[in-house]
C-alpha cells in the first residue's frame, strides 16, 4: 500500500519536475532573445564604425588643408616681408 508520505512525496517529485522544466524551457527563451539582441547591437556599432570612418576621411582633408593654407599664409609673409626690406 502506498502511505500518505509517499503520495506527498510523489506530488512533489512531479510539480518539481514540471517546475524545473518550465524554467528550462524559459531560459532558453531568454538566452535566444539574449543572442538575437547582441546581434543587433552589433550591427548599430559596425553602421556607427563605418559612419565615423567615413567622417573621419573628410575631416581628415579639411585639416590638411587649412594646416596647408596657414603654410602658404606664413610663407607669403615671409615673402612679403623680405620684399619690403629689399625695396
Amino acid at each position: 500500500m502506498i502511505d500518505a508520505v509517499q503520495v506527498v512525496l510523489m506530488i512533489v517529485i512531479v510539480l518539481l519536475t514540471i517546475l524545473l522544466t518550465v524554467l528550462g524551457i524559459q531560459v532558453f527563451i531568454i538566452l535566444r532573445e539574449l543572442r538575437s539582441t547582441v546581434e543587433k547591437v552589433n550591427q548599430v556599432l559596425d553602421n556607427a564604425q563605418s559612419f565615423t570612418e567615413g567622417l573621419s576621411q573628410p575631416l581628415s582633408f579639411l585639416s590638411t588643408f587649412f594646416t596647408g593654407t596657414q603654410s602658404l599664409s606664413t610663407i607669403l609673409k615671409l615673402f612679403s616681408s623680405k620684399k619690403r626690406k629689399d625695396g
